[in-house]
């Protein structure tokens, strides 16, 4: 078993999803590709900043909950508590769901379509370096307790 989710100092949300981000923010520089005309701005930027609002809502959340019981956010860090109430009643991972929600808001609000279309890849890269990785290092750690609350919560929000 190993001591945390993960060993590399690169495999974090802000490296793995902020180099997507980045990527986009550049080509969206370089190539613009808005998203819809200036009719449709003033409920694309209500919905995208409530988006962003609401994902820096449930970050903050999370890590005060987090903070609260000792337990680390950064997924190098050894875990020694399985937290399942509060936020994590709804969401196995409520800090990347807030991550990705004020990221597509952003990206949503500066009508920067290839903010979403790099989220995607971000989301995609997301699932195969940090989540998985945390999934099996928690089910290693916690064992039954960890999978009948994968059973409970679903992945992303809702329970089961």
């Amino acid at each position: 078993m190993s001591s945390s989710a993960h060993s590399r100092p690169w495999q974090i949300f802000e490296v793995v999803v902020g180099t997507p981000m980045l990527l986009a923010a550049a080509l969206q520089a370089l190539l613009p590709l808005p998203i819809g005309g200036a009719q449709h701005a003033p409920p694309r930027v209500g919905a995208g900043a409530a988006l962003l609002v609401a994902g820096a809502l449930l970050v903050a959340a999370t890590r005060r909950q987090m903070r609260a019981l000792h337990q680390p956010t950064d997924p190098g860090q050894p875990t020694t508590r399985l937290v399942t109430g509060g936020v994590f009643a709804w969401s196995r991972n409520p800090l990347y769901l807030g991550g990705f929600a004020a990221l597509a808001g952003l990206a949503l609000a500066l009508g920067a379509a290839w903010g979403l279309i790099m989220l995607l890849l971000a989301l995609a890269a997301a699932h195969a370096l940090l989540i998985r990785p945390e999934e099996r290092y928690l089910a290693a750690t916690f064992g039954e307790e960890y999978r009948a609350y994968a059973a409970r919560v679903r992945r992303w929000i809702g329970r089961g």
